[in-house]
């Protein structure tokens, strides 16, 4: 083992770890970011645990623990993208803790903190920590599981109840199915070496027994939400239970496309689609994917890698064949990826190595022109300094790092991902958030209104407003609704263009400010030119009506 190289690995890891905190002092994006952060804060505005309300009403998609979490974060810290960022943040450094911890046992300290590293380093776990939903949550515990678990299976009752807590966590998180990542695995590796005995051993059906009483607190607060009000419209149907839409609706039927929420299923997806979330690595991952099927490639490995390639084998093919696709889905899974990698990187020869010097060598060089032109084509604030930044991150690893070993081709990819970080989280996030126009108007009702009552959202969505704007707004979606609510005292309103008209036929209308918005999540050519981009904004505003 090379002692200097691990100090290389650990340097780097703690560089890009110092590098993502940037993202951290970001506002929160629309759309699941949010929703989810103005749920959580909705919670303590309603000093309510239990239920989930989303525009006033009651909501039934995701289980409680990334609210919880959030909830805890907002009372320490107050309603702020800090307080909502952090505890993914650092759950997400626990996984990557778990990831080295695991690997470590499986091979050694060096496979551990190259694994560490490449997960830390990947292009969508690092998007991630600016637009935040639940699937790192969801990654770290599914991860902690598979290592208790893997540490039960020779010892140790406790592994077994941390494991199942873990697990259990996932399944508050997201939802039944993470359940497959964590024992599809061992179930596959019991079978590939004839311990299917394994199966009827106490210690897993305690493991099981363990998972259910964990998860009563989810299973309670949508037991009291929902299955005892069947009266309560969700769906737009009545007697939705949602202790059913937990363990099916939610899972099976997004799977089946039976279910309330559907989609479009492509098998195709996650190939593309890891291809470039799981950059700069995703060559090297396919590659070591197909090398795995050369038996002479895996036979110095130890036999429970068989739990990684089937975790990782079983959880992408389920996601291919499922009708219902995003692509952080594959985040669940990143883990195993870098693992894979991990191993393929240091049984490269020298050939190998050389080839894939070169492909970073072309990889960095299209980086480049691709963030120059983007900084230029949409024409970015101090578009010459982020450029000049970029091209220095990169010109200090090709210095520091000019070999084509091991370690070489690592430490110039996680400067690659450094440069990457720097230009999202200092120059091109900053300039495109500039569009979130409900968090712009909901940031600007609270400093200028902090004391009145919570304006109303007519006619549109709008998280981003809910979560920033003070108090909790109420959604109106007809004008009668909002006859209803006038009164002597003065209503602000946030509302589109659109209904400009129609309100000032109706009332005396002062406007307070006005807004441009564009969904910024998805990006397209005509809105990130500066030519064509006027025609794809859409007009908000904040008014007053007396």
């Amino acid at each position: 083992m090379n002692i200097t190289e691990n100090k290389l690995y650990k340097f780097l890891i703690a560089l890009i770890v110092i590098i993502s905190t940037i993202a951290l002092f970001s506002d929160v994006m629309e759309n699941d970011s949010a929703l989810y952060a103005s749920i959580a804060k909705n919670m303590i505005l309603r000093n309510d645990w239990s239920n989930l309300y989303v525009r006033g009403l009651d909501w039934l998609d995701k289980p409680h623990l990334t609210f919880w979490l959030a909830a805890v974060f907002f009372k320490i810290f107050g309603f702020t993208g800090f307080a909502y960022k952090l505890p993914s943040f650092l759950f997400g450094l626990l996984g990557a803790w778990y990831l080295y911890k695991l690997a470590k046992d499986l091979y050694d300290e060096q496979i551990g903190l190259i694994s560490a590293l490449i997960f830390l380093t990947a292009l969508h776990i690092l998007i991630s920590t600016f637009d935040v939903r639940a699937e790192v949550y969801i990654t770290t515990f599914t991860l902690a599981s598979i290592y208790h678990y893997y540490k039960a299976h020779y010892f140790s009752f406790w592994h077994i109840v941390a494991g199942s807590l873990a697990a259990s966590c996932a399944i508050m998180i997201k939802g039944i199915f993470v359940l497959i990542p964590v024992f599809a695995g061992f179930i596959i590796y019991w079978f590939f070496n004839n311990q299917l005995k394994q199966l009827l051993k106490l210690k897993w059906w305690i493991a099981i027994l363990l998972i259910f009483v964990f998860i009563i607190p989810e299973l309670y607060t949508l037991y009291i939400q929902f299955d005892l009000h069947p009266e309560k419209v969700v769906f737009g149907k009545t007697n939705v239970s949602g202790l059913k839409f937990f363990f099916w609706d939610s899972q099976f039927g997004r799977f089946f496309n039976n279910g309330p929420i559907k989609g479009k299923g492509d098998i195709s997806f996650f190939l593309h689609t890891t291809l470039w979330a799981f950059l700069p690595w995703s060559v090297l991952f396919y590659v070591g994917v197909v090398n795995l099927f050369k038996r002479k490639n895996r036979t110095d490995l130890p036999a429970e890698t068989i739990i990684i390639w089937a975790s990782a084998a079983v959880t992408f093919l389920i996601f291919s064949l499922s009708k219902f696709q995003l692509p952080h889905y594959i985040l669940i899974i990143f883990p195993q990826f870098a693992i894979i990698t991990a191993l393929y990187l240091k049984k490269l020869g020298e050939k190998g190595l050389k080839i894939f010097s070169t492909i970073q060598n072309l990889i960095y060089i299209l980086v480049v022109i691709l963030l120059s032109a983007l900084a230029i084509f949409y024409n970015l604030d101090y578009k010459y300094l982020a450029i000049a930044v970029v091209v220095l991150i990169f010109g200090i690893a090709f210095l520091l790092f000019k070999g084509t070993s091991v370690s070489h081709i690592i430490a110039r990819n996680t400067f690659l991902s450094a440069g990457l970080m720097i230009f999202l989280s200092a120059f091109f996030y900053p300039s495109v958030m500039k569009y979130e126009s409900g968090m712009h108007a909901g940031k600007w009702l609270s400093e200028n209104y902090p004391t009145g009552k919570p304006a109303v959202l007519l006619n549109i969505d709008s998280y981003s407003f809910d979560f920033y704007a003070h108090g909790e707004p109420k959604y109106f979606w007809s004008y009668e609704e909002l006859d209803k609510a006038i009164d002597k005292k003065e209503l602000i309103i946030y509302l589109p263009e659109t209904e400009m008209a129609n309100l000032k036929s109706r009332y005396q209308v002062e406007v307070l400010k006005d807004f441009e918005y564009y969904h910024v999540t998805k990006l397209k050519g005509n809105f990130i030119n500066p030519k064509t981009r006027p025609a794809t904004l859409i007009k908000y505003y904040l008014v007053k009506i007396h």
